[in-house]
């Protein structure tokens, strides 16, 4: 079967043409299997995750110049410094303190932090990062191996949640919008769940009727009418997901930093499209049928839903903000400072890396940061600036 071509985006090598038609067959051949259609949750968990194919699971290029995007660890170094802040504050009051790190993306990350907490007298017992591609724990070992190899000892890799009792800091960079959703549209007649059929160019929509738990998911975030056709989407894994941290963090504080919206902000009637969005090459658009495999393909995150189900595991909502507010409450100003003057020459580039996590047409408002608690009840300094918990 030929793959979805798009004349307005850059085309890959012959090599990843033919990976992406491989993985094309197996989901056509699925669809076949299941009638004539599968839902985009599942279209989307293959063409991410399926072994050696989807997205995340091959050997391609992802982070960076030559990648699909650019993510803040890899985009600015004052991040990590910025963000270590408030790791520190957590460590120093839990004893024998380790990080999780899930989705630890091309290693950026927790080479920066680990330097940060080095140099601030405050390392992790351990640095555990949860990863299940082989492709990038490869990636993410050679980036500790160059930025911090007397370090490298203290990182640990994993593939499942750790056993119950972990005590200190879970990070979540940019991981739940790569979580599988389901679509839905709402008509004036009925909610239907958007599903995905075999077509001339690869696939293709296809509405179905929406099963009870989708009308039921529905319902509740759109409890108005709203002009149709109206598009959205939700994720049920979200709160089964959550039930697995919440089982093993015994103490401490996990970090969700990711673009997304309150319930009501997030499901306006304005935003009839939904929030799906696919990264190839550096440029942003709409068709998550365009060469599956090859493409990231995300959705905003519902963080009212997120608080949700952590209440509803046991965990706390210890803040919630925008993440220009998290950053400057982290010391954002100072380090900036600080580096300006050992970097004379490289103030205008840690300039604008500010301006790219903090302003309001870039990161600063469009990524929000979440902390949920687990036996830990200091305040967050992270979240001193603005905390916008009444907003969920």
């Amino acid at each position: 079967m030929d793959v979805n071509l798009n004349n307005n985006l850059p085309q890959p090598d012959p090599q990843a043409q033919e990976q992406s038609a491989t993985l094309s067959q197996r989901i056509r051949e699925e669809i076949i299997h299941e009638g004539g259609a599968i839902s985009f949750q599942r279209y989307m968990e293959r063409a991410l995750y399926e072994p050696d194919l989807g997205y995340y699971s091959s050997g391609l290029e992802k982070f960076g110049a030559g990648g699909d995007f650019v993510t803040a660890p890899e985009m600015a170094p004052l991040y990590a410094r910025s963000l270590a802040v408030q790791v520190f504050e957590v460590l120093s009051q839990i004893e024998s303190g380790d990080i999780l790190e899930i989705g630890g993306g091309s290693g950026a990350l927790a080479a920066q932090l680990l330097l940060e907490l080095e140099a601030r007298g405050r390392l992790p017992g351990r640095y555990y990062l949860l990863e299940l591609s082989g492709s990038l724990r490869q990636r993410q070992r050679e980036t500790l191996q160059r930025l911090a190899p007397q370090l490298l000892d203290r990182v640990t890799w994993l593939e499942r949640w750790p056993e119950p009792g972990f005590k200190g800091v879970i990070l979540a960079n940019e991981v739940l919008d790569a979580m599988p959703v389901q679509c839905f549209t709402v008509t004036d007649q009925a909610i239907y769940e958007r599903k995905v059929r075999i077509s001339d160019q690869g696939f293709a929509w296809i509405d179905e009727p929406a099963d009870s738990v989708l009308q039921g998911a529905v319902r509740q975030r759109l409890p108005e009418p709203v002009e149709a056709p109206y598009h959205s989407e939700w994720n049920p894994w979200l709160g089964p997901w959550l039930a697995g941290l919440a089982q093993m963090l015994e103490q401490g504080v996990a970090l969700f930093i990711d673009y997304g919206y309150e319930r009501r902000e997030y499901y306006h009637t304005d935003r009839r499209e939904g929030t799906l969005i696919c990264h190839y090459r550096h440029r942003v658009h709409d068709d998550p049928f365009f060469l599956p495999g090859l493409q990231d393909i995300t959705a905003s995150v519902d963080f009212t839903h997120l608080a949700e189900a952590a209440v509803d595991h046991g965990l706390r909502v210890a803040g919630y903000t925008h993440q220009a507010a998290f950053l400057f409450g982290n010391d954002l100003q100072a380090l900036f400072e600080q580096m300006s003057r050992d970097r004379l020459q490289d103030r205008i580039q840690l300039a604008q890396q500010v301006k790219q996590l903090t302003l309001p047409g870039e990161m600063g408002e469009r990524f929000r940061v979440m902390a949920l608690a687990a036996n830990y009840d200091q305040p967050l300094r992270g979240f001193a600036w603005r905390d916008m918990r009444e907003r969920l």
